[in-house]
């Protein structure tokens, strides 16, 4: 069992930046995936960006990348989503995800995903 505890999520002015993380606890921090989605009122959650433990393949929305930055360190178990360049559509409630179990491969599905931290809000405003 993994628990994933989200922390850092406000608000700020479109152009700024704001940086999310996220601790997990429990199961040992092996081989794994971390990843980031995200989700506004009557829309599906979305994929924004995920990261491998063993050789820290990444990847991104295509709506994010180049201001959007993961990264994460097994030492302490946590994932950070740096955002910069905020727009006003990124506004959502951010969530981070884990995925334990074989194969551990690069997923941007929610089905992808066994574990799921608190979400918390992101709001830029223009």
């Amino acid at each position: 069992q993994v628990h994933l505890v989200t922390s850092g999520g406000g608000s700020v002015q479109a152009g700024g930046s704001l940086r999310l993380s996220c601790a997990a606890s429990g199961r040992t921090f092996d081989n794994n995936l971390m990843g980031w989605f995200r989700q506004t009122p009557g829309n599906e959650r979305e994929f924004v960006a995920a990261i491998t433990a063993r050789r820290g393949l990444l990847s991104y929305a295509d709506s994010v990348k180049g201001r959007f930055t993961i990264s994460r360190t097994n030492t302490n178990n946590t994932v950070w989503l740096q955002m910069n360049r905020l727009k006003p559509e990124d506004t959502a409630v951010y969530y981070c995800a884990a995925r334990t179990r074989s194969p551990i491969m690069m997923q941007t599905t929610i089905k992808g995903y066994d574990y799921w931290g608190q979400g918390t809000q992101i709001t830029v405003s223009s």
